[in-house]
This record gives C-alpha cells, structure tokens and sequence, in this order.
C-alpha cells in the first residue's frame, strides 16, 4: 500500500467513525424532544397517550381548582378549544386565570393533561412564540400584544440633574 492510498484509507475510516457517532449521537437525542401543541392541534390531530409534549395556550378564567397537597387543576384555552390540565406541585408566582402558560407532561387515558412542569408567563408583554404563533394562526391575535416596550432613552430626573451637575462642577 502507498503512501497516499494509507492517508485516504485513514480518511475514510475517520469519516465513518465521525458519521456513526453523529449517528448515535443523533439517535439518542430523539427520545429527549418535545414538541409544543394547542388545545386546537390535539383535537385536530389527537396524541397518543403517554406521549410527552408541551401544551401553550391561555388559562381559562374560572376553572382554576386548588386541591389538597398543592394538586390543582385548570383548563387550557387558545380560543377555539380547551384541554383540562392536573398539575401536583408548586406553581409560579405569576401563574394566574387569563395569562399564557406552558406545561410539560402527557396525556392521560382520560384526556386529562397531567403536567409535572408549568411555566408561566414573566411579564404583561411576554408571550411564547409558538403560542403567539398559534393565536395569529385562528385570528385570535390582538395588535397591542407588541404594543408595549419600555424606553429605554428616558432617564430618571436624578440621574440627569446629577449629571448636569457633574458637568457643571467640572466646567467651573
């Protein structure tokens, strides 16, 4: 074997090295992916029980029910359709009747998702792209969502009128 043919055999069992863990790599990550879905998809195209997903939409106001041992219950809405969602556990500060969400779990054989991670939107402008996505998709999107963002160019009155004496003081 020459020299040149040993480098390209090197080569090529390099790549195939490369491409098989790339593979497995690939293939391990697959079962750790979470879609995300609407109330208005599952009903559409139903999801297996079981099966793990991210559920976005608003909570409906009224159906919040708090349980014993922090077991609540609530329904998730996104204009057109609604998903009843149980949850055991402690739930964000901001989590409240008429704001977006977004659990993680799976369904149950009753229809009922159980969710064991529910996040919750952090501010009045905040809302998941995919659920923001989804509200433009059914006609449901407001145009003041956006709407507001901070000015950020505005300075406090302190600090300007210490900085026009900072430039006074330096001045003189």
């Amino acid at each position: 074997m020459t020299r040149k043919q040993r480098r390209l055999t090197m080569i090529g069992g390099s790549l195939a090295v490369l491409a098989i863990a790339a593979a497995l790599v690939l293939n391990a990550m697959r079962d750790s992916i979470v879609f995300f879905s609407t109330p208005t998809m599952l009903a559409e195209k139903p999801v297996a029980a079981g099966k793990r997903f991210r559920l976005g939409g608003l909570v409906q106001p009224g159906s919040l029910v708090r349980g014993d041992n922090l077991a609540v219950t609530f329904e998730v809405a996104d204009g057109s359709a609604t998903l009843p969602v149980s949850f055991k556990g402690i739930l964000p500060d901001l989590f409240r009747e008429g704001q977006g969400v977004v659990a993680e779990g799976a369904l149950d054989a009753a229809g009922v998702f159980k969710a064991d991670t529910v996040l919750a939107k952090h501010d009045e402008t905040y809302m998941p792209k995919e659920v923001a996505d989804a509200l433009k998709k059914q006609g449901h999107w407001k145009d003041d969502y956006g709407a507001k963002k901070p000015d950020y160019s505005a300075k406090p009155a302190a600090a300007t009128q210490g900085a026009s004496q900072a430039k006074q003081g330096v001045s003189q």
